[in-house]
């Protein structure tokens, strides 16, 4: 008999272990930023798990920060004096051709610091413009203390152009309407800085109904920085944008302040 009532305790001690394993505990889990903590209830005793464990980003961390700056700009030129006007009655080379004088911007590398989220955030990067103004019937001559023009009446221009290239950052701040990627709309105004990395003239001559053609490479007292105060916005991969050179194209000492004013197009890549 005692042996029944052994056999009997013991099936019961072991039923209540193993209806004891399989209930489910109470489980809370609490995000603090990267960490994850667990809390597991068991009747009166709350076990604290995995306080290391990394808590796995939700889909806003997992979002792509894009920057509305790396792709490809164009649009016409045209040069600005002191009161914002285009007419320069003492240097009237500066009168430009606007048909023929524009701007590319070729810009390549492109990184965003999130403000909030891929909504608001600074942009900067690495590109570069060329830029080419229009001449007309001028030739630029310059030595160490002016650059002037002369009239060429005897020639006929059919191409005569100031080129020059820069390498190019901005520091703009970007808002967008999408919290990933690059798609909606967004706005951005900041300034772009650049440096002068090369610089000529080119004229090309038609005499006789043949053509000839000639690169004068040359500084032309052209400064070596420009600082452009820029905004652009637009939605998805086109926009528009535009730029005024806020420091003057040459050397003040050596002819009138010009500043040059761009509009365009924009593709962002």
């Amino acid at each position: 008999m005692k042996a029944i009532y052994t056999s009997v305790f013991s099936l019961l001690f072991i039923g209540t272990i193993i209806a004891q394993e399989k209930e489910t505990p109470d489980t809370t889990r609490i995000n603090l930023g990267e960490k994850e903590f667990i809390i597991v209830s068991r009747g009166d005793i709350e076990i604290i798990e995995g306080d290391t464990i990394d808590a796995a980003p939700d889909e806003e961390e997992q979002a792509e920060i894009e920057a509305h700056w790396a792709g490809l700009e164009f649009g016409p030129t045209i040069l600005l004096n002191d009161a914002m006007k285009s007419s320069f009655p003492s240097d009237p080379q500066w009168e430009n051709d606007p048909g023929r004088s524009f701007s590319w911007n070729l810009n390549l590398l492109e990184h965003k610091f999130k403000i909030y989220k891929n909504y608001v955030g600074i942009t900067t990067g690495l590109g570069f413009n060329w830029t080419q103004i229009g001449l007309r019937q001028y030739q630029l001559n310059v030595d160490a203390d002016s650059l002037w023009a002369t009239t060429d009446t005897i020639n006929d221009f059919k191409k005569n152009k100031l080129r020059a290239i820069y390498l190019t950052a901005p520091l703009m701040i970007e808002f967008c309407t999408q919290g990933e990627g690059d798609e909606g709309f967004y706005f951005a105004a900041g300034v772009i800085g650049g440096v002068r990395i090369g610089s000529s003239v080119k004229r090309t001559i038609e005499e006789d109904k043949r053509e000839s053609k000639e690169k004068i490479k040359g500084s032309y007292a052209l400064n070596a920085f420009r600082l452009d105060a820029a905004v652009k916005m637009g939605y998805n991969d086109w926009g528009v944008f535009a730029n005024y050179n806020v420091l003057p194209l040459f050397d003040t000492d050596k002819t009138a302040a010009v500043y040059p004013l761009t509009f365009g197009l924009t593709y962002n890549f």
